[in-house]
């Protein structure tokens, strides 16, 4: 089918607030309909790239809440009617980018609404238990009174969708769990063309970590194996606060570079020896990018991991979220000869996911649909 054939478009998001996995979602997908509206609770233009500022920006009443773009998440019982009152009348096509509230609209009769699906809310669902633990009196306080009523919503919002699309069978498989919906599976777009193999000349003896420093990531057992094992570890992420708590535990042997510029985080994926990835990911974008870069992936093996890292050739797994199981998978990678693996063989397995297999992936679940 061609664009034009789709009819008007509205793509739906949670928030848009910055430029993360799933605004780069969004922007793929406003590639894909330039014609599209795209609709959200609360917006910032100036932390959107221009692909989605030269779209028409719709936001909820939410977005007209007091702090509404710093404090968009403690609104989160407001989303649900907010979402209900978006009037989508002439529309034929609605893509809602699911992660936070944005499936719930009512589209118009016979209009189709496909849902491409990040995660199901996680702390509604398998996440709530660690967000409550992890979060501020009032807020631990409220989640008991709030989500019996948002999960009831949020599966009966499951039904208005036509069609799922999940970003890795990890979640597909959640949303067959909570929503008893079936979804494809189609991976987010990766600009694997923006990273690159290095000579071996200049490959180096370090082994990465990348990505921001969330708790359910796990950088505390990285940083507590390496220290262990007294090798050479760098660290490229944030926030600043995170990273002040782990150097106190982190070996001489560890370097922190924060927040680094683009330039600093493309060299040392294409330098190091393997990314270290210890958390359980919906996806995970980052050991794709490594991947495109030459590099292997050593992982826990559980989540979004599954379907990007061939496992003895483009990286290793451990079954076990603990510093002995991750110690133990670097010395089974070392001693395999991974280390030496042919770059050209991580970059093949990266280009899987680049944007033209996103494309065919949504336009073949959109076929389905009509």
């Amino acid at each position: 089918m061609s664009v034009n054939e789709f009819g008007r478009v509205a793509i739906i998001h949670y928030w848009l607030v910055g430029m993360r996995g799933g605004e780069k979602v969004i922007e793929a997908l406003c590639r894909m309909f330039p014609q599209a509206d795209i609709y959200t609770h609360v917006a910032d233009p100036s932390k959107l790239s221009a692909t989605l500022t030269k779209h028409k920006i719709i936001e909820t009443r939410v977005g007209r809440l007091p702090l509404a773009r710093i404090m968009y998440q403690k609104y989160l019982p407001l989303m649900p009617r907010a979402l209900e009152e978006l009037d989508l009348t002439g529309y034929d096509l609605v893509i809602s980018s699911e992660a936070g509230p944005a499936k719930g609209v009512i589209a118009p009769p016979d209009a189709r609404h496909l849902c491409y699906c990040h995660s199901p809310m996680r702390y509604l669902w398998d996440q709530y238990h660690v967000y409550r633990n992890g979060a501020g009196l009032i807020t631990r306080m409220a989640m008991p009174l709030l989500a019996h009523s948002l999960r009831q919503w949020d599966v009966t919002s499951a039904a208005r969708v036509d069609g799922f699309v999940a970003n890795s069978n990890h979640v597909a498989n959640r949303i067959q769990k909570y929503w008893r919906r079936d979804a494809d599976v189609v991976a987010p777009p990766v600009a694997v063309d923006d990273f690159a193999p290095v000579p071996k000349s200049d490959l180096g003896d370090f082994y990465l970590w990348a990505g921001e420093l969330a708790p359910y990531k796990r950088p505390d057992l990285a940083v507590e194996a390496f220290k262990r094992m007294d090798k050479p570890f760098v660290v490229i992420g944030g926030p600043d606060e995170t990273v002040k708590k782990l150097q106190q535990i982190a070996g001489p042997k560890t370097k922190f570079l924060g927040k680094a510029p683009f330039a600093v985080l493309k060299e040392h994926m294409a330098k190091c020896k393997a990314l270290i990835f210890p958390g359980e990911e919906d996806f995970g974008i980052v050991p794709v990018e490594v991947m495109a870069s030459g590099r292997p992936v050593i992982a826990y093996g559980r989540g979004g991991i599954l379907d990007s890292v061939v496992e003895n050739q483009t990286g290793v797994f451990f079954r076990e979220q603990s510093i002995d199981a991750l110690m133990d998978a670097v010395e089974r990678f070392e001693a395999s000869g991974l280390d030496a693996v042919d770059p050209q063989v991580c970059v093949d397995r990266a280009r899987c996911f680049d944007e033209n297999a996103f494309r065919e992936g949504v336009y073949a679940s959109l076929a389905k649909l009509y």
